[in-house]
Order: structure tokens, then C-alpha cells, then sequence
């Protein structure tokens, strides 16, 4: 008995053995006309095994790439649409470029240090005093889902001023929102029930 494993690896394994089989019986035919016809044939059996396909754009052109790549490259017949080369399938996407930015405190992000600067330019007044506060409760949480061990509101206090380098401090009197389990009470992952 003959397994799978030990058998040539497959190019498109969407496809099987049996379509894999059909593209190299297609390959040995000499007779070009002959050729044509078997590929037109087996691009209609691709077609019918997957008929979600038919639904996207130039799905023609691309059962037609698939089969470029199926017969290695080699299936000399009339193509009737330009077929992807083989150096453009093996290239290897550029590396993307990732915003690289030095954040004071990581376990804040990058956000928070956008929203200090603006915080710190803002004029004082009650809009100023609102956003103190929630990116004083912001960063609280943050810090308890960074590590609950270190959450200390002494350290939000310190942290908050050093962002905006004095400009803004909290109130000695201010009412830190209470975090539990990660969210502010009020909200509904806060309000789910515990199972027994």
C-alpha cells in the first residue's frame, strides 16, 4: 500500500492528487491543439470543485496562474490571460516599516504620551480638569492590568505629572475610579455574575 506521505508532495494541495495527476497526464500530450483542450478542461473541473471562486473578480485569470503553478512552469499551450511569473510567486514581501517611538512608560502606550502633550497644552479649565481625569483613571487601569501588584495611585499621581512635566497635577482631593478585574465599575464585564 502506497500512503500519501510517501508519494510526491502536492504544488496546490487545495486541489488534490487528482487534479495534480490530470495537469501532468496534460503536460505528456504532444499534440498541441490536444494540449489546449485538456487545459481548458481541467480549468473547468477547478472551477466546479470550489464555486465560491466564481464569485470573486478575474477569477479566470487567477484558476489560470493556478495552473501555471500546478504544471511547474511548463505547460506550453495559449494562455488567455498574461500568467504570473514564477520569480514574482517565490518573492518575499518588503519588510513592513513599524513606528518605531521610544514610550516613557510602556505599560501606558504610546496613546497616552499623545494625549499628555495635549493635555499639557491645553488652557485650564473645567475641559482640561475633565481630561486630567480620565487619563488619570486610564492610566490606573492600565497600570493594575500591567501588574495589580504595582497599582498605586501615588504612582499614577507621579507618573501623570512627570508627563506633563509639572504642568498638570492632580488634586490631592481627586476620587480615583476603583478598578476591579480590570474594568471600571459601571461597565458590563464588571456587572457579569460570577458562576458557583
Amino acid at each position: 500500500m502506497t500512503y500519501n506521505t510517501q508519494r510526491e508532495k502536492l504544488i496546490l494541495p487545495e486541489y488534490g492528487r487528482c487534479i495534480q495527476e490530470m495537469v501532468d497526464i496534460c503536460l505528456g500530450i504532444e499534440d498541441r491543439t490536444e494540449r489546449q483542450r485538456c487545459a481548458e478542461t481541467i480549468i473547468g473541473i477547478m472551477a466546479n470543485m470550489n464555486p465560491d471562486v466564481r464569485q470573486q473578480p478575474d477569477y479566470e485569470h487567477m484558476l489560470w496562474d493556478q495552473l501555471a503553478i500546478l504544471s511547474g512552469y511548463r505547460l506550453d499551450i495559449d494562455y488567455p490571460f498574461e500568467v504570473i511569473r514564477q520569480e514574482e510567486v517565490a518573492a518575499k514581501p518588503k519588510p513592513l516599516k513599524y513606528p518605531m517611538q521610544r514610550i516613557r512608560y510602556r505599560h501606558y502606550g504610546h496613546l497616552t504620551e499623545a494625549y499628555m502633550r495635549h493635555l499639557q497644552e491645553m488652557p485650564e479649565g473645567e475641559q482640561r480638569d475633565q481630561l486630567m481625569s480620565m487619563m488619570a483613571n486610564f492610566m490606573k487601569r492600565s497600570l493594575y492590568n500591567w501588574n495589580r501588584d504595582a497599582m498605586d495611585e501615588r504612582k499614577v499621581k507621579t507618573d501623570l505629572e512627570a508627563y506633563t512635566d509639572g504642568a498638570v497635577e492632580v488634586p490631592e482631593h481627586f476620587q480615583y475610579a476603583s478598578v476591579s478585574g480590570g474594568h471600571l465599575p459601571g461597565s458590563n464585564a464588571s456587572k457579569k455574575k460570577k458562576r458557583r
